[in-house]
């Protein structure tokens, strides 16, 4: 059954219920709930979610929560939001060895260490601090270099605030890496250019039949083709201006890392 949201204030008094969990998800039995959306409804207690042991999936967002203690019974979760609340510990969480998947963006968490309690979460392999495009965060984010720290803490991390990590931090910043080793060591062995892997007149054929449609979307592919080889021009111009840029009688004075 698909996830749904209620309106505020159909909870105890911020408080998670039986009669609330039951209308929010057509059950009868709790424990038989496997997708659950309770965001933005002024939560503050969790109330009596612990007993729904078959969890899977689950939105806590844009609630007051400030503790989830209850979630410590949830062993079959995997994937949960409790992102924009007013959470200062994880604590809880350290029972939920299922747990694949955290967005924890929009909290109180002010130190690294207060991620120690995932650390024995062997199926966690995404986690979300932050989320720019949404403006949340956490206090232990002002530190330009706690990704590293949170990868050195929760190494099976494969994702981290969206981005896929490896072994020595993100992708971007270990090609950032390896371009600084080029320059200092000076220009890499040039590769064989790169050949079309089809005919030159490949994408040229018209359909062997008369139709309006059929002329219609070739005329439509070929916008869009000609959109490709203005893209593939561009690259080839900012490819060789970056080539030049990086000859070595230029390489020291035009570029710092």
């Amino acid at each position: 059954m698909e996830p749904r949201g209620k309106t505020p204030g159909e909870g105890d008094a911020g408080r998670v219920t039986a009669q609330l969990l039951k209308s929010c998800t057509g059950e009868f039995a709790l424990d038989s709930i496997l997708l659950l959306n309770l965001r933005g409804l002024g939560l503050v207690d969790l109330g009596c979610l612990g007993e729904c042991l078959g969890l899977e999936w689950l939105d806590l967002s844009c609630n007051a929560l400030t503790h989830l203690g209850p979630l410590a019974a949830l062993h079959q979760l995997t994937v949960l939001n409790v992102s924009q609340n007013r959470l200062t510990t994880l604590e809880p969480l350290a029972a939920c060895e299922n747990l694949q998947s955290l967005n924890t963006a929009g909290n109180l968490l002010a130190d690294p260490g207060q991620l120690q309690c995932l650390a024995g979460l062997r199926s966690l392999e995404s986690l979300r601090l932050q989320d720019p495009l949404a403006r949340l965060s956490n206090p232990l984010c002002a530190n330009p270099s706690y990704r590293a720290g949170v990868h050195e803490l929760l190494p099976g991390l494969k994702v981290i605030d969206g981005e896929r990590v490896t072994g020595r931090g993100s992708e971007l910043y270990q090609l950032c890496r390896d371009l600084d080793n080029s320059l200092r060591s000076g220009p890499s062995p040039r590769v064989s250019e790169a050949q079309p892997w089809v005919e030159p007149s490949y994408w040229e054929a018209w359909p062997g039949r008369s139709s309006s449609i059929l002329e219609e979307a070739c005329r439509q592919f070929q916008a869009t083709l000609q959109e490709c080889r203005d893209l593939d021009r561009q690259a080839g111009e900012s490819l060789a201006q970056a080539e030049q840029a990086l000859s070595p009688a230029r390489a020291q004075s035009s570029f710092m890392f």
